[in-house]
């Protein structure tokens, strides 16, 4: 494995624990900030606002070498993470939040057209898979060690664990990371000439489906396993770990697949199976087996669709591949917004928490149906040289 994709992994690591690390310290930053919980989620909002804005940044930023634009990522990473340790009211941490949002859509879309040039001849969307692999270890290994910090020391010490993995970021990319071949010069209006086909469009709301779906049912998937599926407290965590595990495999397998079908093959197919799944898990909560073996396959297919449209963004937006490949991260942080309030509408009509799989499933399919467009449409007319 090279290591100037270690090197991009890494970042995707420090990324994926200061996103998903805050759902978790959420109740010992509200209380030492002398907020409530729901005020306390702002933090979280914070961050995704943070994605949004920091992502079409890129367009101005396209004429830099890309090397030097992830470093510049990674300082403003390391700030952003400092600035959010050492706040000392609910403001400075709602900023601190944001900034490090920032980079994040950004650090993305620039790591995976690096990934895909430093890439051996016909491997580009299992190295795109290598980069992100790192936000699926942040939430294997990376946001359990912070909760862990944070229970023994403080909220803010873990914080400072991200600043100083991000400064770990910056050095390997510095020492690892050769120069590549930069995109061609275009002005600012010319990149968002990609939008005007649908391709990428089916792309982007693929993306925001696909993703929303796994997360109306595992945003509240620790209560659907202790109260449908009848599970003790206790062992959550390791199911937890579980699931986490199933995010690692299904980035890591379908970026090989992908390389030898196609990336919107093997995206489609993992959404159909996402959405099979995604039923079996309403049908049969009472068998308790069957629903962790069907919930890993929701969290191995979610990370499985990642790296395929990551990679397929980038060949259909010519010009804005930038913005393409940052869209894809705004794109997954509106589909967890979206899944997560979609999973509300059952539990506020009092019914079950395996109903949050059962509204889940049309959402996935119909993101599957989208990317099978993509599929027939576009990219099996597209030269095999150019997939």
């Amino acid at each position: 494995m090279k290591k100037s994709l270690i090197a991009l992994g890494f970042g995707t690591l420090g990324l994926g624990i200061a996103e998903f690390v805050m759902m978790a310290i959420l109740p010992f930053v509200a209380s030492d900030l002398g907020v409530d919980i729901p005020t306390a989620g702002h933090f979280i909002s914070a961050y995704a606002l943070g994605v949004f804005c920091g992502a079409p940044g890129l367009t101005f930023v396209r004429r830099f070498q890309l090397k030097n634009i992830l470093l510049g990522l990674t300082l403003i990473m390391i700030a952003g993470n400092l600035f959010a340790a050492f706040s000392v009211n609910y403001t400075m941490l709602l900023i601190g939040r944001f900034i490090s949002g920032l980079p994040h859509g950004a650090y993305f879309g620039v790591a995976s057209i690096v990934a895909e040039k430093l890439a051996d001849h016909g491997k580009g969307s299992q190295a795109v898979s290598i980069m992100v692999a790192g936000m699926t270890i942040a939430n294997l290994f990376g946001v359990p060690l912070g909760t862990s910090i944070c229970t023994l020391m403080s909220w803010r010490v873990t914080f400072i664990l991200v600043a100083i993995i991000s400064v770990g970021v910056f050095y390997y990319i510095y020492k690892w990371v050769p120069q590549v071949e930069g995109l061609p010069r275009s002005n600012y209006k010319s990149q968002f000439h990609f939008m005007r086909n649908a391709a990428p469009w089916l792309i982007i709301f693929s993306t925001m489906l696909g993703n929303g779906a796994v997360f109306c049912f595992y945003s509240y998937v620790s209560p659907y396993l202790t109260v449908s599926c009848g599970f003790s407290t206790d062992i959550i965590p390791f199911l937890m770990v579980l699931a986490g595990f199933g995010m690692v495999v299904g980035n890591l397998v379908s970026g090989r697949l992908s390389d030898r079908f196609s990336p919107g093959r093997v995206a489609f197919t993992m959404q159909v199976i996402i959405s099979m799944a995604l039923l079996g898990l309403f049908f049969t909560h009472t068998l308790q087996l069957t629903s962790i073996v069907l919930m890993c396959i929701c969290t191995f297919g979610l990370f499985a669709v990642s790296s395929p449209l990551q990679i397929s963004i980038i060949h259909f937006s010519k010009g804005g591949e930038l913005l393409g490949a940052a869209c894809i991260q705004m794109a997954f942080n509106l589909g967890n917004a979206i899944g997560a309030a979609t999973g509300g509408i059952p539990l506020r009509h009092a019914l079950g928490y395996e109903y949050t799989a059962l509204i889940a499933m049309p959402v996935a399919m119909i993101g599957a149906i989208l990317t099978f467009i993509f599929f027939k449409k576009y990219e099996s007319r597209q030269p095999s040289n150019e997939i």
